[in-house]
């Protein structure tokens, strides 16, 4: 179970004292099989009452490492830390906050402030948790980022003439996450309401009901790595003019892939399939906008209920899937298939069927040198395999 800090946890962890505390436990193993060891030696140097409070740091820090810069430096609790905006994001984000005046109502360890507060006007941010806004004092005096801090609650606007930033809690005691926008603290419809007229951004779960956003709202999904990360919605002088819904793709090194809206052409045909198969990425599909993209990149559906593109040339820079052959699926028919061209290891892709790739890949019985991916999918009425070499273009 993860520990639980208190405002005297953060002051002890932020003084000479802690700070040296947490570079020598830095260096331990922090393995199951060294937990004794690791425990005594945290108690040495850091008291039994505030070893605790270092062990879960240093841990803390060590998973933050793939997701915040700096996170060697950082302050946390475990579910600030789920909940905390990688960084790249948080940077998207603040390049279109740049030169306002923003206020971050539920600034928790100050993930946002640290990427906002450098390019915003003024910034200031505030939380009911007196142990995160500790913890957002240190880690922002730790990057040299200055915004004012307070505790106030996220419904009672405290502020005026700012851009609002809200990050409403998505999950419950337990950790799990909380999916029903009612269900978030504070709920969606709350903080709409609370802060109705102004200019306003609130991060949500990718999983987002649209028809739970105001009509005049720009809703965001993020992707990072390929991997969809959250949805924003944009309200006020912020949002994008004349969008309703934006993917934004970013690379894994934080570098924009992808920004396209639904503001953009759609007309895109149905087509037989070309040279090659691409499926877009899952910001592009999550936000509706699959048409959109392949208007842009010159492609067609193979079916206009499946996010499957295909054409004679790829865009440049994603996986895309070069077609070998393709006919109408059946395990005796796919099988054959695979054995005409020798495949060995074998990626199977879904959509539209209902197939358990695992299942279906063992019963396949493989035996060969090459590799391939089948997509299997519906077109028309008809149940069909394309096989594929996929390649990065």
């Amino acid at each position: 179970m993860a520990y639980t800090f208190d405002v005297d946890d953060v002051a002890f962890l932020r003084s000479p004292e802690g700070e040296r505390a947490l570079t020598e436990v830095a260096g331990l193993p922090l393995t199951s099989s060294s937990r004794l060891a690791d425990t005594a030696t945290a108690r040495e140097v850091a008291g039994r009452r505030f070893a605790p409070a270092v062990l879960e740091t240093v841990a803390l820090r060590r998973r933050a490492a793939a997701k915040l810069s700096g996170a060697d430096e950082w302050l946390f609790t475990d579910p600030a830390l789920q909940q905390a905006t990688a960084t790249p994001v948080a940077r998207l984000r603040a390049a279109r906050l740049a030169g306002r005046d923003v206020h971050d109502v539920t600034c928790s360890i100050g993930a946002d402030l640290a990427e906002i507060a450098p390019v915003a006007r003024r910034c200031v941010g505030s939380d009911l948790d007196e142990v995160r806004l500790a913890m957002a004092r240190g880690n922002l005096a730790a990057r040299g980022v200055r915004a004012g801090l307070v505790r106030a609650d996220a419904l009672r606007p405290v502020t005026t003439g700012t851009t609002v930033l809200a990050d409403p809690g998505r999950r419950d005691g337990t950790g799990r996450r909380r999916w029903k926008p009612d269900d978030l603290e504070p709920p969606l419809r709350e903080l709409l309401a609370a802060h109705h007229g102004r200019d306003l951004v609130v991060k949500c779960a990718p999983g987002l009901d649209f028809d739970l956003v105001p009509g005049d709202a720009e809703v965001e999904l993020i992707s990072l790595g390929g991997q969809v990360r959250e949805a924003s919605v944009w309200l006020g002088d912020p949002a994008e003019p004349g969008a309703h819904r934006t993917a934004t793709v970013l690379r894994g090194d934080g570098g924009v892939a992808l920004r396209i809206t639904d503001a953009e052409p759609d007309d895109c045909p149905v087509r037989d399939t070309g040279r090659w198969l691409v499926e877009p990425d899952g910001a592009v599909i999550r936000a509706g906008l699959v048409r959109q993209y392949a208007a842009r990149h010159g492609l067609g559906q193979l079916d206009h209920r499946i996010a499957y593109l295909t054409g004679d040339t790829p865009p440049p820079g994603v996986r895309a899937f070069r077609v070998l052959e393709q006919g109408k699926y059946s395990e005796k028919s796919l099988r054959a298939l695979l054995r005409r061209h020798g495949v060995g290891r074998l990626e199977i892709l879904v959509r539209g069927l209902d197939v358990d790739p695992d299942a279906l890949r063992r019963r396949m019985k493989l035996s060969g040198d090459a590799a391939a991916t089948v997509v299997l999918t519906r077109v028309g009425d008809t149940p069909t395999a394309v096989l594929c070499e996929a390649e990065l273009t």
